[in-house]
């Protein structure tokens, strides 16, 4: 009886590491972007907007899918994917940059390498046409993982990347919405009558944008970035999530590749991209429920809004987020094209 006892025990330890040791391969190669969350309602978008986001999603992530459909490796894949939506005015990012207070683009990007650990991250830029270049010139030239204002300009200019005349990113309606957001400030400080509320950003919409992307190659390495241009009317050199490693961006071959959107100070303190590593990696969860709790247990709990696209080691992907919307898209080894915006 005893021996019967001892060999279903030991069995049933055996089937159990059989079952661990043995993860299903979901995907060879895939790729997930974002392009942002927030209040998105499909009643205050046009059709024909609808369709200009959603053709510039599917110009994006086609552009990676084909490098790693290729063979080519997921930091290219990444770079030439956040790329196209920094140089396409829809998105917080690059030329379509929200303006400061000041009236200025600052600009901040991160990239993170899954097989290395190895990261790079710049915050302030105002004369970088690709933030995300910058961010991975900085983990692949340097011994520094972040840069930040002059010195990341003073930088990529010796390393010979694209600078602009900080013209190049003004865009009329993220001006627009900066002198909507001072003209509101001044509303309220008239109404209350009181000094301090003129300092207090007015930052119910105006703090979302950026965008990024995760890429899984044929080689099993994950890498992912994050790229924008911040909150509109920010002060006093404020940097979000976007730059930070762990919060904004992270990428680990072991679990999963990680970009955020959203709130960036509660981003920050909950450390949103990494806690979902981590839970995957010490709790064994998946990449679906680790994303899960982080986004709609622990970060609404805090009062933080936002979202995160994800993908991990065998290919899954997911877009979680607590918001109205998200702009959003994936695809799989397949071709399986999968763009969204809006809640469901």
């Amino acid at each position: 009886m005893k021996k019967s006892i001892l060999l279903l025990f030991f069995s049933l330890i055996l089937m159990n590491c059989e079952s661990t040791s043995k993860e299903e391969k979901i995907n060879d190669f895939a790729i997930i972007i974002h392009g942002g969350a927030g209040t998105i309602l499909k009643k205050n978008m046009t059709d024909e907007m609808e369709a200009t986001y959603k053709a510039k999603l599917e110009e994006a992530i086609k552009v990676g899918y084909t490098i790693l459909k290729n063979g080519g490796t997921s930091t290219d894949a990444v770079l030439k994917t956040i790329q196209v939506m920094e140089e396409s005015p829809l998105f917080n990012a690059g030329k379509g940059a929200v303006f400061t207070n000041a009236g200025t683009n600052e600009l901040d990007a991160s990239f993170m390498d899954g097989k290395t650990l190895n990261a790079g991250a710049v915050a302030g830029v105002k004369d970088v046409k690709s933030p995300i270049e910058l961010a991975i010139k900085i983990m692949t030239d340097s011994e520094h993982v972040m840069l930040s204002g002059e010195g990341a300009s003073a930088f990529a200019k010796e390393k010979g990347l694209d600078i602009v005349n900080p013209s190049y990113f003004y865009t009329e309606n993220r001006f627009q919405s900066l002198q909507k957001i001072i003209n509101q400030e001044k509303t309220e400080l008239d109404h209350n009558d009181k000094k301090a509320n003129f300092y207090d950003p007015i930052i119910k919409d105006s703090k979302f944008g950026t965008v990024g992307c995760v890429a899984l190659d044929k080689f099993g390495n994950i890498a992912a970035g994050t790229s924008t241009g911040g909150m509109t009317n920010k002060r006093w050199g404020r940097i979000g999530d976007a730059p930070i490693i762990g919060s904004g961006t992270y990428a680990n071959n072991k679990t999963c590749g990680v970009s955020s959107t959203g709130w960036g100070e509660y981003f920050i303190r909950s450390q949103v991209a990494y806690d979902i590593s981590a839970q995957m990696e010490y709790q064994k969860k998946s990449l679906k429920e680790a994303t899960k709790d982080v986004i709609q247990n622990k970060l609404s709990k805090l009062g933080g809004t936002g979202g995160v696209v994800a993908l991990d080691k065998n290919g899954n992907m997911s877009f979680e987020f607590n918001t109205e919307g998200m702009y959003r898209a994936s695809m799989d080894d397949k071709g399986e094209l999968i763009i969204k915006i809006y809640k469901e």
